[in-house]
């Protein structure tokens, strides 16, 4: 069976996470979104709501489950058997950094490869980054993260949850 990782921190997921997880499992059999444990940043949602919010996100693709790790990404690779990981580039910017784990990972396991896949260009300036800064700011981040993000992070920043449709509004 052909596995691919999707490695990251997911803090949170956005759609253009989501874009490239959609692409992935037409290319792959099985899809691992691996949710990063990262101590080197500050995550706003612990490693428990990142992996909640992203499992509520794909459960629509049959051919994905959802993980967490510590760790090198590259170990985990292997203990789940991965062919493959996948990474998401939205700028030239992405690509150095990307680049250079990417040779990185294939010095240490030549036979796990890194495949590169650009969102579609509605995403491809998103980033969780901004997505959060926005948020915090008071700005509507509903067309950019899946319904279940949005209302994490209304709650995250005491914001007043939208009221749920109801059927008598027009």
């Amino acid at each position: 069976m052909r596995t691919v990782i999707y490695p990251g921190s997911f803090d949170p997921v956005t759609n253009g996470h989501l874009d490239v997880v959609q692409r992935a499992t037409r290319l792959f059999e099985k899809v691992i979104v691996a949710v990063a444990e990262n101590d080197a940043k500050q995550p706003l949602f612990t490693l428990e709501e990142r992996r909640a919010l992203v499992s509520e996100a794909v459960r629509c693709w049959p051919n994905v489950e959802t993980d967490s790790f510590k760790g090198l990404l590259i170990e985990y690779a292997r203990r789940r058997r991965a062919n493959a990981v996948i990474r998401g580039l939205r700028a030239v910017s992405d690509f150095e950094f990307e680049f250079q784990l990417a040779l990185i990972n294939r010095r240490m396991d030549e036979s796990i490869e890194t495949i590169f896949v650009m969102p579609r260009d509605t995403y491809i300036f998103l980033s969780s980054r901004i997505v959060k800064e926005i948020c915090r700011l008071g700005g509507d981040v509903s067309a950019f993260v899946p319904p279940s993000v949005h209302r994490a992070l209304l709650r995250h920043y005491g914001c007043v949850l939208p009221p749920a449709p109801s059927a008598a509004s027009g």
